[in-house]
């Protein structure tokens, strides 16, 4: 290597947060695009095609934030604990730190973009000692609420077709075996389509998000202009008005009501973990994380707002027989066939969002099991199909677990837990590494293209609040006292809790001996410097340099982390 080959392999370094140590320099790198030479500044070589676009990119991830269904699927927490409120200034509150939330994930995503996401971040910004430790956490927490979105998202497009049955045939009543059934058969549809080749699940989900807006649109237009009722919308007192259904005082109800808005808004980090099948990652991919969280705040006020104006009966609704309060409230305002019409789009809608949280989970299990989190288990889920070039393996394990996990809706109650992780876990993985910056790194982090500038430090103190005030609150039971029974219990503390304490034991009991974090999986070197400890390969003579200018290290293990 010449000294003139060893400048350009410098300029050419991406300059992000990496798990190499500082002059440490990947192979080749002169040769590679922008998007790999970053990637390989990273650490990993590029294995998948880099076939999504900002737009292809977002649309994944508004697919998996699924505003129409996530508002449909989640009324019981929403406006079912705190009234119209929840879907008025309670939306407004809250979607303002959710935005700090997402804004903070889009600087650490521009400055790391890997599929590893959260989970690399937090390995690099906690340094060499606590990184592991930091990472396993983070990937945990991060893949529990992936492994639970497609069961969730499913859940409640079956319940909504199996409520649409209803209506059209009163005498008809759903019940759990049947819920559990077509759930399933849905999972297992896109299980398929999400083993398909990256092209193909890019053009579904462009497709899909498309379908989307326009569902989205129409719902928007056919709600104020076909609701029924004399006068047509309600007072601004009722449709801003508190309407308390919890045992707890108004103000935790309102609280409590953010694990709607929580879950809804919590899709946009599928493009943080798609960064590595998109080109220009380190500026598309917080585009896409922005976007997804800025549109789906305005839209979602405005549907949200148009149901408090036009909602009739909350308590009807929350309790009726058909067993989906979306489905009892377009009934309740809506003339019988736009009804059927608005329930079929929301359901087109809801399996699109399904569809786009399985590829999401299948990238995030697939990073994951390429750095031995999964143990004995990493080593099939880490393979690459060689025919679809897509991470095969992983979709049909999460959709195994996943399958697993909705037989929690013969336990009554105890399948809202799958609604209240997909929240806490995700907000647990999205504001650890961003903590670990605003503590530990400061102004030392190493910032990508796209950042927030002076409103970074800002931004990250106000996500880190919202997420430790709101975490005791998302386990709270709706009711207390002698009104507590067990089908009345909020699961979420053991169903979050018991997984995320085992994982913890298992780390300080066997795996801290093995697992150190990301793994440098590509060939790089030193340059002009020796590490202690390091064997280097010998440099053929007759090539123009000596053995201290460059070091090559081969097959190495996780390195202390250059910020």
């Amino acid at each position: 290597m010449t000294a003139h080959q060893v400048q350009r392999q410098e300029s050419h370094t991406p300059a992000v947060m990496t798990v190499l140590t500082e002059g440490d320099v990947p192979d080749h790198i002169a040769e590679m695009s922008e998007d790999e030479a970053a990637l390989a500044a990273l650490g990993y070589k590029q294995e998948f095609k880099r076939e999504f676009s900002a737009w292809t990119t977002f649309a994944v991830s508004f697919a998996v934030m699924g505003l129409l269904p996530s508002i449909a699927t989640t009324m019981w927490y929403g406006i079912g604990y705190a009234g119209p409120a929840a879907n008025t200034w309670g939306w407004l509150l809250s979607v303002f730190f959710i935005l700090c939330v997402a804004s903070s994930m889009a600087e650490l995503a521009s400055s790391m973009p890997t599929s590893g996401g959260l989970y690399y971040a937090a390995a690099v910004l906690a340094g060499p000692k606590y990184g592991p430790f930091a990472a396993w956490i983070t990937g945990w927490s991060n893949w529990f609420v992936q492994v639970t979105g497609a069961p969730s998202v499913d859940y409640g497009c079956a319940a909504m077709i199996l409520a649409a049955a209803s209506i059209v045939n009163p005498e008809y009543v759903p019940t759990s075996y049947q819920t559990f059934l077509l759930t399933v058969f849905i999972m297992l549809t896109h299980a398929c389509i999400s083993s398909m080749p990256t092209l193909w699940i890019a053009n579904f989900n462009s497709v899909g998000t498309t379908i989307n807006l326009l569902c989205l649109l129409i719902v928007i237009i056919i709600i104020p202009s076909a609701a029924m009722g004399d006068p047509k919308f309600n007072s601004n007192e009722f449709a801003w008005g508190i309407q308390n259904s919890t045992d707890w005082p108004d103000g935790i109800a309102v609280l409590m009501s953010f694990l709607s808005i929580i879950w809804t808004m919590s899709g946009y980090d599928a493009s943080f973990h798609l960064s590595e099948e998109c080109s220009n990652a380190s500026i598309a991919t917080p585009r896409s994380i922005v976007m997804t969280a800025a549109s789906g705040s305005i839209l979602g006020f405005v549907l949200n707002t148009l149901i408090a104006y036009t909602i009739r009966d909350v308590t009807e609704v929350i309790e009726s027989d058909l067993g989906q309060p979306f489905a009892a409230y377009v009934v309740q305002v809506l003339p019988q066939n736009t009804a059927l019409a608005v329930l079929a789009m929301t359901i087109v809608c809801a399996y699109s969002m399904g569809q786009g949280c399985m590829v999401a989970a299948s990238r995030v299990c697939f990073a994951y099991a390429r750095d031995d989190c999964f143990g004995i288990v990493s080593r099939p889920l880490k393979q690459v199909n060689r025919y679809t070039l897509t991470p095969v393996n992983a979709v049909w394990f999460n959709t195994s677990i996943g399958i697993v996990l909705l037989l929690l809706i013969f336990g009554g109650a105890a399948i809202d837990a799958i609604f209240s992780i997909g929240a806490i876990a995700a907000y647990v993985a999205f504001t650890t590494p961003v903590f670990l910056k605003i503590v530990f790194v400061g102004n030392k982090f190493r910032r990508g293209p796209w950042h927030l500038g002076v409103m970074s430090l800002p931004s990250g103190i106000a996500a880190c609040c919202f997420v430790l005030v709101m975490l005791p609150i998302l386990c709270f039971p709706s009711v207390r006292g002698e009104n507590l029974t067990l089908d009345e219990m909020n699961w979420t503390a053991l169903v979050y809790g018991a997984p995320m304490l085992f994982v913890i034991l298992w780390f300080f009991v066997d795996a801290h001996k093995w697992f150190k974090g990301p793994k440098i999986n590509i060939e790089h070197h030193m340059l002009h410097q020796r590490l202690p400890g390091v064997e280097g390969v010998e440099v053929p003579s007759g090539s123009g340099e000596s053995g201290k200018d460059v070091d090559v290290e081969r097959g190495s293990v996780s390195k202390a982390p250059s910020i």
